[in-house]
């Protein structure tokens, strides 16, 4: 099977099996399907502020839920409470805030919920824009918000082309 955009998100991400993973903008719960087939005794807290996707989402991930891998609230991630839960990665996956407008809020959330040595991966692909151009904005949004950019990636998909950008937080 061809590798698609979340396959190769997972891949980026490489989920260990005791990861902590939080996952921002979780639509249908793709991501944190594939993600808990790679988690032991790790968790997947998954937000979306989308009461019906997280609902989506909990429907398809059902079994990792009732076994405590994962954990689906409806929440936005500027004024997210997750009760002082840290973890080892946080990603999104075209959440349009990081490439438009000012996400100094979600900045700051990001830094509050990652662990010391974590890291952030931002995924985002537009229509007829190259990746080279998202992850360029992608890298601005970070470094005006003090955030150490650690790899900026791009990949190429039937669909068009997928950014990736991972960072840790301000030293």
């Amino acid at each position: 099977m061809a590798l698609n955009r979340i396959d190769w998100a997972v891949d980026v991400i490489a989920p260990r099996p005791s990861d902590h993973l939080l996952e921002v903008g979780c639509g249908h719960g793709v991501a944190v399907t594939k993600v808990c087939e790679r988690l032991v005794d790790g968790e997947i807290v998954a937000v979306d502020r989308s009461a019906a996707m997280v609902a989506a989402a909990a429907r398809r991930n059902a079994e990792y839920v009732a076994a405590g891998r994962a954990v689906l609230q409806v929440a936005e991630l500027r004024s997210i409470d997750l009760g002082g839960r840290r973890f080892d990665k946080v990603f999104a996956m075209r959440v349009g805030v990081f490439t438009r407008g000012d996400p100094a809020r979600e900045f700051a959330a990001l830094v509050r919920v990652l662990k010391p040595g974590g890291r952030l991966f931002l995924f985002h692909d537009e229509p007829s824009t190259g990746a080279d151009d998202v992850g360029a904005r992608l890298e601005a949004a970070a470094l005006r918000h003090s955030w150490q950019v650690a790899a900026r990636l791009g990949e190429s998909f039937d669909s068009g082309e997928v950014a990736c950008l991972i960072a840790r937080p301000p030293a």
